[in-house]
């Protein structure tokens, strides 16, 4: 089991960030739906809490975590909107476009991106965010995505996790385990009752 990251000094640090403003830009992203359920909304709010149960609290970075996928996921945003929150708006704006895919990058390539040329925050950011996304993926019941997805983040974002935090890419590491066993599990039940179904025919 992992200690507590959250020092009384870290959690100060969170005491004094206002992050309304930047929850007030996310709602945006409350009709998105998800293929496991909920929003994505929530999904800004759980790579935010990923970031801090990890003890991740630079300011920047927690802002961004809370709009990472508005650039991505609300074709008509308006980008000034989030230019213009406060005196960090700017670095976090740069930062969600460091993780922001462009309509021209296939998804392998712009995780390549991220690992090759990515700043230490891009980096945290996106392991922590896929962190969340395995988590979900508990809930999807398509197969080949889940397995296409196991594959991406073996692939792509264990070498970012492994630069930037080894506990990260521990957890990523379980939760892939997880969801092929899952499948695999799945599978066995399927294959079982493929044969009892074919037996009683016969």
């Amino acid at each position: 089991m992992r200690e507590n990251p959250m020092t009384d000094e870290k959690m100060l640090v969170l005491k004094k960030m206002h992050l309304a403003p930047y929850m007030q830009i996310a709602t945006v992203l409350i009709c998105k739906t998800r293929h496991g359920g909920g929003n994505m909304f929530r999904h800004q709010l759980d790579t935010m809490a990923t970031l801090i149960d990890y003890g991740y609290v630079d300011s920047v970075l927690i802002k961004a975590s809370v709009v990472h996928d508005v650039l991505e996921d609300v074709l008509d945003f308006n980008h000034n909107a989030l230019l213009s929150l406060d005196f960090e708006s700017h670095a976090v704006y740069e930062l969600v476009r460091e993780v922001t895919r462009t309509s021209t990058e296939e998804k392998h390539e712009f995780l390549i991106r991220v690992f090759q040329h990515g700043s230490w925050n891009a980096k945290v950011l996106k392991v922590a965010d896929r962190i969340s996304n395995m988590v979900s993926l508990g809930f999807v019941s398509n197969r080949a995505f889940i397995r296409r997805y196991c594959d991406e983040t073996e692939r792509y974002v264990f070498p970012i996790a492994e630069v930037v935090d080894k506990e990260m890419l521990k957890e990523l590491q379980r939760l892939v385990i997880s969801r092929r066993k899952h499948l695999a599990l799945e599978e066995r039940v399927e294959a079982d009752k493929v044969y009892t179904d074919s037996a009683d025919f016969l």
